[in-house]
């Protein structure tokens, strides 16, 4: 999938091996009628619970539902908030070294309250809904994340 924003939508959901384009991302989302713009970045950090010196992190994705997923909860943060104005989900996947950003999630709205509240609700929902899994390297070994869960739905309000 190409990481180039979206002309005339203001969505921009994606799953894509290469790096996220975050410069794009913050540009995306900020608008003139929004006072509030938030980007939240997920990376790969040194340890996972247990598991000190990760040393890196690959994504698995069932690419086919990835998208769908995450078009879907942001139709459902737009239910929830109305004057959310342009939304962002985007994950990596591949093999990412510690400090990698493997999600963005930005949202913008008119009031920071509205921008805050969809940003956290498309993060939590992507990270409990879309089939992405991870495999963690660390100074003991290789496995998959502890924290898997099974996928469930994307909640409609």
């Amino acid at each position: 999938m190409g990481l180039d924003p979206p002309d005339g939508r203001d969505d921009w959901v994606g799953i894509t091996a290469d790096a996220l384009p975050m410069g794009a991302v913050a540009a995306f989302v900020e608008r003139a009628d929004c006072g509030g713009a938030v980007v939240f970045t997920g990376t790969v950090r040194d340890h996972s619970e247990g598991r000190p010196g990760v040393r890196s992190l690959e994504y698995e994705a069932y690419a086919e539902e990835v998208t769908p997923r995450l078009a879907a909860i942001a139709a459902e943060a737009r239910v929830r908030w109305p004057t959310v104005r342009r939304l962002v989900l985007l994950h990596r996947t591949g093999l990412l070294a510690v400090g990698e950003a493997s999600v963005v999630v930005a949202a913008s709205a008119p009031h920071r309250a509205e921008a805050f509240d969809a940003a956290r609700f498309c993060i939590d929902t992507l990270k409990a809904t879309a089939p992405i899994w991870k495999r963690e390297a660390w100074e003991g070994g290789e496995d998959w994340s502890d924290c898997a869960h099974p996928v469930d739905e994307v909640p409609a309000s």
